[in-house]
């Protein structure tokens, strides 16, 4: 068993099919038409993830991420939108969703990207990682934030600057997420510091340099076209 998947969607054919492609994948599947019936289910089942489509009769998607941000232990969530409608997924992952998924979509690939996000949430609450952890892991490297330096296997510190610093640190603190060039604006802002896309690629650029990362391809920050950055790695305190 993957766990047990949520699915909220006014759309009974894309209840019916996903229900049933989840399950041949081993998930235990509930599904759900809008908010009050998804928050039933919550109250009376463990759910291990929940598949949301922002556009719902009533409260749509929007709403029920806000009141899911504020609930202790709210399972992972993948927010499906409309195909192109940017601005709905950066404001959908600034109020808490996990990942996206444009319709019309590969069921396969939202398999993959459930399993993804239950295997972090897990690794997560193993981890016990948390915001003010000194020292993380992720794949050769060792990262301390209070000296501001990767560290690799030899131990031999490479000094990190101060664009760099903050655009790692918002990345370890959400792997495995797209980061829209606005969100990274936003999570790498300091005062008297103009951030913008240019300083943004920039900054990706030099951090992939030290990082090992060649430019064709990138292993641990890669570009997800159209949409903005994804830290590849597995993040861990030392």
């Amino acid at each position: 068993m993957n766990g047990h998947c949520l699915v909220v969607d006014d759309d009974a054919e894309i209840c019916t099919s996903l229900t049933a492609y989840l399950q041949g994948f081993g998930w235990q599947v509930s599904a759900a038409a809008d908010g009050q019936v998804m928050r039933q289910v919550l109250s009376a089942v463990k759910v291990d993830a929940i598949v949301l489509d922002l556009m719902l009769p009533g409260e749509d998607g929007l709403s029920l991420l806000r009141w899911l941000s504020t609930q202790a232990d709210a399972p992972p969530v993948l927010m499906l939108t409309a195909r192109g409608d940017t601005m709905s997924r950066v404001i959908g992952l600034e109020l808490g969703a996990d990942d996206y998924l444009a319709k019309p979509f590969e069921p396969r690939e939202l398999v993959a990207r459930l399993q993804a996000l239950v295997r972090r949430a897990s690794k997560g609450q193993a981890t016990g990682l948390e915001d003010d952890a000194r020292l993380l892991r992720f794949g050769r490297w060792r990262f301390d934030r209070m000296t501001r330096q990767l560290i690799n296997e030899e131990d031999v510190g490479i000094a990190l600057s101060s664009a760099e610093f903050r655009l790692l640190a918002a990345f370890v603190q959400r792997p495995g997420r797209v980061l829209s060039r606005d969100q990274l604006i936003e999570l790498t802002r300091a005062p008297g510091v103009e951030v913008n896309d240019r300083s943004i690629d920039l900054a990706v650029s030099r951090l992939r340099a030290k990082l090992g990362d060649t430019a064709r391809e990138p292993s641990t920050i890669r570009t997800v076209r159209g949409e903005g950055y994804l830290f590849d790695a597995e993040v861990s305190p030392c």
